[in-house]
């Protein structure tokens, strides 16, 4: 696998991720019980993406000191462009994390507890996803006109079943779990098991977490495939990726109180999958730049969300 990876980048991003996720742990309180505000959520999110930019402005400067001006133009925009792609497609990440918490009723307090192990596992989980991709396109090149194709239908099916929301009630890993454990009705603080007259009962905020956990699989096979469109160097896509999901919880309390203002943005997603699908696909006829994959992404997300509050802003004046 080619990659600009050298061990000091290796040790270094390292580095940085550990950090970061301390300070989410131990100075922001992940575990604590608590109502996390607009403004924290705003703040942290404007800390995030500093870091992330930062990142990619430290990248570029070791590779221009390293390998040459060229390949640092190069990588850098690859990291930003597959940045902003998986920050674009965690968004729907974060709707449907919102109506899982609407179903199991999880007070606000008790969310950023399931969101931090959400956020562990799908770092886990992406890495070991990332890795396991590079080798294969490495192997079997072919297999990247698979992810294209992949790509290419599960975008036209968003866009199809954008407004259609799924029936939680009859899921099925959901009445699996109810079948085979004891489930509580209530909760318990931040527990995710209690006991109740000496037996063991999992409670609402285990089987948020495990639903959670899975959409974190199910966004990861969406969005792991799109970030190999833009470039198939492990370093850049796993960078990328971590920064990327590093700041979903913070994302997520951001954009809790305002999630249906931006109604059509599913669509402008749906679009993004489209492109990228039809990206890859061409990949052997037509190298799209990543310069202009950078801009077409963005237009298509930046009109959505132009779109939706233009919808809104109808909408109150009709009412």
């Amino acid at each position: 696998m080619e990659t600009v990876g050298s061990w000091e980048l290796w040790a270094g991003f390292s580095a940085i991720v550990i950090v970061m996720l301390a300070i989410d742990l131990f100075v922001v309180g992940g575990g604590k019980e608590r109502l996390v505000s607009f403004k924290e959520a705003a703040t942290w999110s404007l800390i995030w993406i500093a870091i992330s930019l930062a990142f990619a402005g430290a990248l570029w400067w070791y590779l221009d000191g390293s390998v040459g001006r060229q390949v640092a133009n190069s990588k850098a925009l690859e990291f930003v462009t597959g940045y902003l792609i998986e920050k674009a497609l965690a968004v729907d990440n974060v709707f449907v994390w919102l109506m899982l918490f609407s179903f199991f009723a999880v007070p606000p307090e008790l969310q950023k507890r399931v969101l931090l192990y959400g956020v562990l596992g799908a770092i886990i989980m992406r890495t070991i996803m990332i890795f396991a991709g590079a080798w294969l396109i490495a192997q079997f090149h072919w297999i990247l006109y698979i992810f294209g194709a992949f790509l290419l239908i599960t975008g036209v099916k968003m866009y199809w079943f954008a407004d259609q929301k799924p029936d939680l009630e009859n899921n099925k890993l959901v009445k699996w779990l109810r079948r085979h454990m004891n489930v509580s009705t209530e909760f318990d603080g931040q527990k995710f098991f209690t006991r109740k007259n000496g037996v063991r009962y999992a409670t609402p905020l285990f089987l948020a977490l495990v639903l959670v956990e899975v959409s974190d699989l199910i966004f990861a096979v969406d969005s792991i495939p799109a970030i190999f469109a833009i470039t198939t160097d492990p370093f850049i896509v796993l960078t990328s990726n971590i920064f990327a999901i590093l700041g979903l919880r913070a994302m997520y309390f951001l954009l809790a109180g305002v999630a249906d203002r931006f109604s059509l943005l599913k669509y402008g997603l749906a679009i993004v999958l489209m492109f990228i699908g039809v990206k890859m696909l061409l990949i052997d006829v037509y190298k799209i730049p990543v310069g202009f994959s950078l801009a077409v992404v963005g237009l298509i997300i930046g009109a959505s969300v132009w779109a939706s509050l233009r919808k809104e802003a109808r909408e109150k004046q009709l009412s």
